[in-house]
């Protein structure tokens, strides 16, 4: 690998990592390099994707339960025990929720916002002082925060909670990065448009939705997951070093 992009003795954490666009990235990250960390709440799942993905460099699965802020304080606290400092933050970890508007209920509003933006802050706010400890001038720590182009655009599919939560995120993650240059910490957001994840999966299982799907994409197609993962190599490595407070969507024109 090109130095330029190499991640090596670098140690990255991705949140939901082990599935969607939290596993490619996971993968990308070990592939270029770095130690890789990965959470999810079901511990089972990060202990055999941690196995998994250990064929590309070295992998541990962590269980965290992000639903609350306790429990982002004990994913930190479970991290300051193993490492110095956290090179690379990626908050992968997001759900979504669908209902039509007269029927769609406060409690899935709530638990949309709760995952995808308080969630997000909290992981950053007790993650923080390893943040500090790894970055410096020449090469600063990195926060990438997975949004979205539904915070981009107007096109809700029923999801009423999902693109303002995406739209808060990139929002946050302007005002993160502008506070936090000073401290070495750059942040940016990935704002994907169509991947394969549990979340799409329905429109990849049915052909005449992903036919439909795929009119709406300018380049016709979804995302490959090599693509994904190189943009975030980009985002942690030299490549990303002069870039903070960005909203990048990967999406094959979507957003246009």
């Amino acid at each position: 690998m090109h130095p330029y992009f190499s991640l090596a003795g670098r140690t990255a954490l991705v949140t939901g990592g082990t599935r969607g666009i939290g596993r490619m990235i996971a993968q990308g990250l070990l592939e270029a390099g770095a130690r890789v960390y990965i959470c999810a709440r079901d511990a089972a799942a990060c202990e055999q994707t941690a196995s998994e993905l250990s064929a590309y460099g070295e992998c541990h699965g962590l269980p965290a339960n992000l639903a609350s802020e306790e429990g982002a304080r004990a994913l930190a606290a479970e991290l300051a025990e193993r490492l110095e400092g956290l090179d690379i933050l990626v908050n992968n970890a997001g759900t979504t929720w669908g209902a039509p508007l007269e029927s769609y209920p406060a409690s899935g509003w709530e638990k949309v916002m709760q995952l995808n933006v308080t969630a997000v802050f909290s992981c950053i706010q007790q993650l923080l002082p390893l943040l500090r400890k790894a970055g410096t001038a020449a090469s600063p720590a990195r926060v990438i925060n997975i949004g979205s182009v539904a915070g981009l655009t107007s096109f809700g599919e029923q999801a009423y909670a999902y693109g303002p939560s995406k739209a808060a995120l990139h929002q946050l993650s302007r005002m993160l990065a502008r506070e936090l240059v000073s401290q070495h910490i750059n942040v940016n957001v990935i704002a994907p448009g169509r991947f394969p994840s549990k979340m799409t999966r329905h429109i990849v299982n049915d052909p005449e939705a992903l036919a439909e799907d795929n009119a709406h994409i300018p380049m016709k197609r979804w995302g490959r997951e090599e693509e994904m993962a190189a943009l975030a190599i980009s985002l942690a490595s030299t490549a990303g070093a002069y870039m903070t407070g960005n909203i990048i969507p990967i999406d094959g024109g979507f957003h246009l």
